[in-house]
């Protein structure tokens, strides 16, 4: 900058680092951010809204289905929480085997009963109270295997981040407990690989 142009910025502003206009009062700088409270189109901005969610919940399920972690919904956000869905997803769990094999034995029980139930009462009784307490097994196969998490979880997370933040151990539970090909986050580690 010229000292003659320095000279013309300090004549008009006043005094020299002037931003060169006047500082707004409280109630003109209120009036310049005031909005009405209900758009003048409302239909248009329904539908605006609606489809930035649309967008927002695409983006969430583009980032589940890839790892993107950072548009992932906080939930699934942070260390923590990538390292337990690693754990969980590189051992074999009891509980993503149970639900599919306990509706195919329930479905074979069912039409076995229907099939058992004319010729033979006795057989149709005997095979219902085998499968209940087949279910009943595998149910407590489950809850032996969430607690085996439960653990584990507690011991890799303590051991590697101090301390669990909140809810974590919830987390990788709950995510035992899911069929491995419905998960999401998407598995990123294959059955039985390390987790470091």
């Amino acid at each position: 900058m010229s000292q003659s142009n320095a000279k013309q910025t300090e004549e008009v502003t006043g005094h020299p680092g002037a931003k060169g206009r006047r500082t707004p009062t409280r109630r003109e700088a209120q009036q310049a951010r005031r909005r009405p409270l209900v758009p003048e189109d409302r239909k248009e901005a329904k539908q605006r809204a609606r489809k930035e969610r649309a967008a927002a919940r695409e983006r969430e399920h583009r980032a589940l289905m890839n790892g993107d972690e950072s548009a992932m919904p906080l939930q699934h956000r942070g260390p923590q929480r990538r390292y337990v869905r690693n754990l969980v997803d590189a051992r074999y769990n009891v509980g993503e085997y149970f639900m599919p094999i306990a509706l195919v034995a329930m479905l074979i029980g069912f039409f076995a009963q229907i099939a058992l139930i004319g010729s033979n009462p006795g057989a149709a009784v005997t095979l219902s109270n085998v499968l209940v307490i087949a279910l009943w097994v595998g149910i407590a196969l489950v809850v032996i295997d969430s607690l085996v998490v439960r653990r584990k979880v507690i011991a890799a997370v303590t051991e590697k981040f101090g301390t669990p933040e909140r809810g974590i151990v919830t987390y990788g539970v709950t995510r035992a407990l899911q069929i491995r090909r419905w998960r999401l986050p998407k598995p990123q580690v294959k059955h039985g690989e390390k987790v470091s």
